[in-house]
């Protein structure tokens, strides 16, 4: 080996101080050992990488491009340093988040962002699942934390957090909106259904209908697209849909009953798991904000 990593930082730390005083203070050296190692670093590449400006230690052409090339290791190194400090502080490396995907990504991020800068060496896996995958998710126990709709020991263990709207709607140009309201369920009955399933449900033969054809899509994005594409009418999640609803190129269904329909997502943190240390209460507390209902 040529050069070692510590001789990179090393020659680093002159650029960033501008001096080999202050990079040898830095890393607890004597300037002489500095200066050795970075002569000697010099001398097994073959290629000058500092020259000095007056008083001023600066990289020469080499030694910019040598040094831009092994940044990505010095910082991954760095990394590496800090995580092994977190951990011996008590900090866990990572944490597993399930979420329903109908849980508004903005409010998601943001709690994410804030968590990362509190806990920026904690690994946070995000695992997003439909409504019918959320039961299947629970069983496996494997996550830390669980954003998903209830199941019976969701809801007698979990916290209520908030209601998420679906509204019926189709394109402004969708044939039900032609038709005399209230639309009953014959007239639904008439034109496709776009529904948001999971590839298991999708793959069923024998799925129950009550519209003449259905479309399933296993994302909500997939179902909006359609339903703004006129290709059939779907409830989909109204905070999802508000600026569709706004420009008014999707319209709510003037129905007899069921213009809306809730879905209910509970909080819960799987304390068989793990008990709930710093960064669990925290990415709670950041999740919950000021959703939580009752």
């Amino acid at each position: 080996m040529k050069t070692t990593l510590e001789q990179w930082m090393l020659l680093q730390a002159v650029i960033e101080h501008g001096s080999f005083s202050r990079a040898a203070e830095m890393y607890n050296r004597s300037q002489s050992s500095l200066s050795y190692q970075l002569t000697l670093m010099q001398e097994r590449l073959g290629v000058p990488l500092l020259t000095i400006v007056g008083r001023k230690a600066e990289l020469t052409p080499e030694g910019q491009q040598l040094l831009a090339q092994v940044q990505p290791l010095l910082q991954g190194f760095r990394t590496l340093e800090n995580r092994a400090e977190a951990l011996k502080r008590g900090e866990r490396a990572r944490l597993d988040l399930v979420v329903d995907s109908i849980f508004p990504k903005s409010h998601l991020f943001d709690a994410l962002r804030r968590f990362q800068q509190a806990f920026p060496m904690t690994q946070v896996h995000l695992t997003e699942v439909l409504r019918s995958e959320s039961l299947s998710e629970l069983k496996q126990r494997n996550a830390d934390v669980y954003l998903i709709t209830p199941t019976h020991d969701v809801a007698t263990r979990g916290c209520l957090l908030m209601e998420i709207s679906f509204a019926a709607v189709a394109h402004r140009n969708h044939p039900l909106l032609q038709l005399p309201a209230p639309l009953s369920r014959d007239d639904l009955a008439r034109y496709p259904l776009i529904e948001i399933v999971d590839r298991s449900q999708q793959q069923m033969n024998n799925r129950q209908s009550t519209a003449a054809e259905n479309w399933t899509f296993t994302t909500i994005e997939a179902a909006i697209e359609a339903v703004a594409h006129g290709v059939g009418y779907g409830w989909l999640p109204e905070e999802k849909i508000a600026p569709l609803l706004a420009s008014g190129e999707l319209v709510l269904l003037p129905l007899v009953q069921g213009e809306r329909r809730s879905t209910l997502l509970y909080l819960l943190v799987n304390e068989e798991l793990a008990g709930i240390d710093r960064e669990i209460s925290l990415l709670v507390s950041l999740l919950e904000g000021d959703l939580v209902i009752g």
